[in-house]
């Protein structure tokens, strides 16, 4: 693992990267352990706003992901948030080798405006982002698929929005191979890293 908390000190570009944003407590680090298999990969903490920088997980040398800063109601103060949304917003504007952001959401409460703050930071900036509903296991069957359908709508004149929505429980462990998936696909292939 890596942590950045300055561009000047960013790995090098030649490994593609994929990036994990969303609201402070949407579940971002237990879905990427979930994902990775390895439970203390990205630090999960009840302490909303914990992750404080740009972490980096190498992927055996074909693919990083990028654990970013949730943004929302982090208990920190306002010059130390802003530079987190600065290093972020930055990362996401100028990363040659970022080749998707997966933008979590909470299935029970469904798009925020912080939400679409971000999404129209990504669509300005042309990176292509996926919504992933998080922590499904917590609605009935009927109400993940309308939150899934609402979702979609929302999203579907986005230009930088990926046309696939992906809904997750880290608990139940649904919907992770379908993700991984989908995130393999950007990867290098095996051997050429």
């Amino acid at each position: 693992m890596l942590g950045v908390v300055s561009m000047d000190t960013l790995p090098d570009t030649h490994i593609p990267e994929v990036a994990f944003a969303g609201r402070s407590n949407v579940g971002k680090s237990s879905l990427i352990n979930a994902l990775t298999g390895r439970k203390q990969l990205a630090r999960a903490s009840t302490e909303p706003g914990r992750t404080r920088e740009l972490n980096f997980f190498d992927m055996h040398g074909r693919l990083r992901i990028v654990d970013l800063p949730g943004y929302g109601f982090a208990k920190a103060p306002k010059e130390v948030a802003a530079r987190w949304t600065r290093l972020t917003q930055n990362y996401l504007r100028g990363r040659v080798n970022l080749k998707r952001v997966f933008l979590l959401i909470d299935s029970r409460h469904g798009i925020k405006p912080s939400d679409e703050a971000i999404m129209k930071v990504l669509d300005s900036a042309a990176v292509v982002y996926q919504i992933v509903l998080t922590k499904t296991d917590k609605l009935k069957p009927s109400e993940a698929l309308k939150r899934v359908e609402e979702t979609q709508a929302k999203v579907a004149r986005r230009p930088a929005a990926f046309p696939v929505i992906s809904a997750t429980s880290s608990a139940k462990r649904d919907g992770l191979d379908e993700l991984r998936g989908e995130i393999s696909t950007l990867a290098l292939p095996a051997g050429d890293s």
